[in-house]
């Protein structure tokens, strides 16, 4: 454990930089978890990234100002800072930071007093350069825990006042729901506001003799290369280009003393959105979410030369994020807010609704299916993987409905279902009987929730599972027999209602009885969810079981990669 700083009544600038690594580091360590939040302005997962880019190339500069006293420590950050800046976070993170190297101006060392003057100014001047100031963002945490932290006097110790920042931080953030609709909607809290914690918490911990270990490497970039294949020639631009540049003003062009960025400003705020633009001597830092990058650069040549340019689009980055979501989904990951590094991340309710939907299910294709459906909440779960009544209580807890629709999908999982329901007291459970996933997809195939009354909502639900008959074909891992049915190791059984139809060595023909045992002459729609373990040829088999045996029927077919059923059938 390092030197403790509890005591202290007083930052100098040999502190300071060990209080800003420690943050530095502890926001390292989350990154991923600050990009997972990230739904505002766009949902393009980058936040952590952007913030860590920043502070750690603030920390490059820092490190190489020779002289130790606060106030030119606290400038060569934010110098460094401004030229690292990324994205929209980063951006106003840089500003923060800038603020309060204006406020330390000259100065050895600081009191606590000073300090919280100091961050006074920090916000200040993240307000004044962002266009449209949106409260529920780290511009409010940052503003909020500042107020809190006027109760200091010169008896105020070190260890007290970074405490109280914490608490006051922690409860800002816990609301920011509350200020933005988007992240009420989500279920989560910013994500600026949560890196802007993550750094004051390794701030406190090293206050209290616990810096977070770790290195901070302002040259790397902690991203990787989105897939390109994310944005094809089909693809549809929604989101636009994230469009930054350093302009370095030119006497040659312009009054560079006199210039006034306003101007820019206001050209930006024709052609685009999420706007940051601030002078800082000779050199404007520019932000802007626009269709048209090259409009926004052309402008501002008129002006003076780039130093430094990004675009990047934001599609492609959103599909990205969307797809790394679905990765860690796969991997049954453990919450976030649980991880081993003892950061704590508020968590929200979403915001409260009429109707929610629980849907049990395995296989990452077909709980995709589910939530294109319309399902609110997936719980991994089916035969062999029971989820508890904990996690069903946690569900009903995330949803936060009036009423919520369980469909648990497996005779074994509706009795904890069930049970969950009782034990819940804050929503109407409404736990339907679907025994199999096929019960639930034609259900949900006819979602209508547009009924106030939750009992026909429930009803209809019922009646819609009535339309489908649902069977599987799996492996039998031994010898198999019962009075009607025999088959050897590595066969297939056919299920319906929970009970050994049919039997055969091949995949298909397990297939093709099942289907005639479910009365398939009777049916018009053929839907197969095929399991992980299918080959090409053996999709090819069942395609071509449908087009020689029932031509006349529509065929239809999903990539479930469940793990226990090879293929699930539903006739409608």
């Amino acid at each position: 454990m390092s030197r403790n700083y509890n005591d202290h009544t007083y930052i100098d600038g040999e502190l300071f930089g060990i209080l800003i690594r420690s943050g530095a580091v502890r926001l390292k360590q989350n990154i991923q978890r600050i990009n997972d939040l990230n739904v505002f302005p766009i949902p393009d997962g980058d936040t952590g990234d952007n913030m860590y880019l920043t502070l750690s190339g603030g920390i490059r500069e820092m490190d190489q100002e020779k002289n130790t006293s606060i106030g030119r420590r606290a400038r060569a950050l934010a110098g460094g800072m401004l030229l690292a800046a990324r994205g929209n976070s980063g951006v106003i993170l840089s500003q923060i930071f800038a603020g309060i190297a204006d406020g330390l101006e000259e100065k050895d060392r600081v009191s606590l007093t000073e300090l919280t003057e100091a961050l006074d100014s920090g916000v200040s001047r993240a307000y004044e350069k962002v266009l449209t100031p949106v409260e529920g963002t780290i511009l409010t945490v940052a503003r909020e825990t500042a107020q809190a932290l006027h109760f200091t006097d010169e008896e105020t110790t070190l260890g007290e006042y970074t405490d109280h920042m914490i608490r006051a931080m922690h409860d800002s953030l816990e609301n920011t729901p509350e200020l933005l609709d988007v992240l009420k909607e989500a279920g989560v809290v910013d994500s600026g506001g949560a890196g802007l914690y993550m750094i004051a918490e390794g701030m406190a911990e090293a206050v209290h003799g616990d810096a977070a270990e770790g290195t901070v490497e302002p040259a790397a970039t902690t991203g990787q290369m989105p897939n390109l294949e994310l944005f094809t020639e089909d693809s549809i631009l929604e989101f636009g280009y994230c469009t930054e540049f350093l302009l370095r003003l030119t006497r040659s062009k312009v009054d560079v003393d006199g210039f006034d960025e306003q101007v820019i400003i206001d050209y930006l705020s024709t052609i685009g959105d999420s706007i940051v633009a601030f002078k800082d001597g000779s050199i404007v830092k520019v932000h802007v979410h626009t269709m048209t990058p090259s409009r926004a650069m052309e402008f501002c040549q008129q002006f003076g030369e780039f130093l430094t340019v990004k675009v990047e689009n934001m599609m492609l980055q959103h599909n990205h994020h969307m797809e790394q979501l679905e990765k860690k989904r796969g991997n049954h990951d453990q919450d976030d807010n649980n991880s081993d590094d003892g950061a704590v991340i508020p968590t929200v309710k979403k915001k409260r609704r009429h109707y929610g939907t629980c849907v049990v299910s395995s296989g990452k294709g077909i709980q995709e299916v589910f939530r294109e459906l319309g399902a609110d909440e997936i719980l991994e779960g089916g035969q062999t993987k029971n989820p508890s009544i904990q996690e069903f209580l946690d569900c009903f807890d995330r949803l936060n409905a009036d009423v919520v629709f369980v469909f648990p999908n497996n005779s074994n999982i509706f009795l904890a279902a069930r049970q969950a329901a009782e034990m819940y007291h804050d929503s109407d459970i409404r736990v339907i009987p679907s025994r199999d996933p096929g019960q639930a997809y034609t259900a949900m195939s006819m979602l209508d929730i547009s009924f106030d009354d939750p009992d026909q909502v429930e009803q209809n639900f019922i009646s819609n599972m009535e339309y489908a008959a649902t069977g599987m074909v799996c492996r039998v891992c031994r010898d198999y027999q019962n009075d009607e049915l025999t088959v050897s190791d590595d066969g297939y059984l056919g299920i319906a209602g929970q009970k050994p139809v049919c039997a055969s060595q091949d995949k298909v023909m397990a297939l093709k009885d099942l289907c005639e045992k479910l009365g398939i002459s009777e049916r018009e729609i053929v839907t197969v969810i095929f399991g992980e373990d299918n080959t090409d040829e053996d999709r090819e088999k069942v395609r071509g079981l449908f087009r020689e045996e029932w031509p006349d029927k529509e065929f239809y077919e999903i990539d479930g990669q469940q793990d226990v059923y090879d293929l699930i059938v539903i006739l409608e």
